[in-house]
């Protein structure tokens, strides 16, 4: 009879500690606005900065973070909950490091990619779910081919603002 009360203490104590959990909970924290979105439809973004197909890399940024955080689908528009309309609204650089000689010279760069965006319900599309804008940043040096160096570093830019995009539609923190 004891040895049953010390088990039922202990599970009952196990409960307790497991349930608190220190405010954090199983599954899909979703916001509000959310709750009833399974699948998204993602167009082709439009593109307001002068960088060339940037809305290409954008699109299949958001696409990929969208597949790598799981908590929706990425589906055709007829089978689509809501659209995500995107764009790219600028792409801009600033300098980290200048030449030690000429510091109006720069050695290393800082991209900055701003994409604006509005989920919309996919049977009224008048009905803005949520909308916001997202940055993300990348670094390159310069070489001797400027352009070159900003195509290669654009990616990872606009992969972090990707990222974040669906980190804001994903989470409700």
């Amino acid at each position: 009879m004891r040895h049953q009360l010390q088990r039922l203490i202990f599970a009952a104590c196990v409960i307790g500690a497991l349930n608190s959990c220190a405010g954090y909970r199983l599954g899909v924290s979703k916001p509000a606005a959310m709750a009833k979105v399974k699948n998204i439809h993602v167009p082709m973004f439009s593109n307001q900065s002068f960088h060339p197909r940037a809305e290409a890399l954008a699109t299949s940024a958001v696409v990929n973070a969208f597949t790598t955080d799981g908590t929706y689908r990425i589906t055709s528009l007829d089978e689509a909950d809501a659209v995500l309309e995107g764009r790219v609204a600028s792409i801009q650089y600033s300098q980290l490091v200048g030449n030690r000689l000429d510091t109006a010279l720069p050695e290393q760069l800082r991209n900055s990619v701003t994409l604006g965006w509005e989920l919309k319900d996919s049977r009224d599309r008048g009905k803005v779910l949520m909308a916001g804008s997202s940055v993300g940043t990348g670094q390159l040096f310069v070489t001797s081919n400027l352009q070159t160096s900003r195509n290669n570093a654009l990616p990872e830019a606009v992969e972090r603002a990707g990222e974040t995009m669906v980190s804001q539609l994903s989470n409700s923190y």
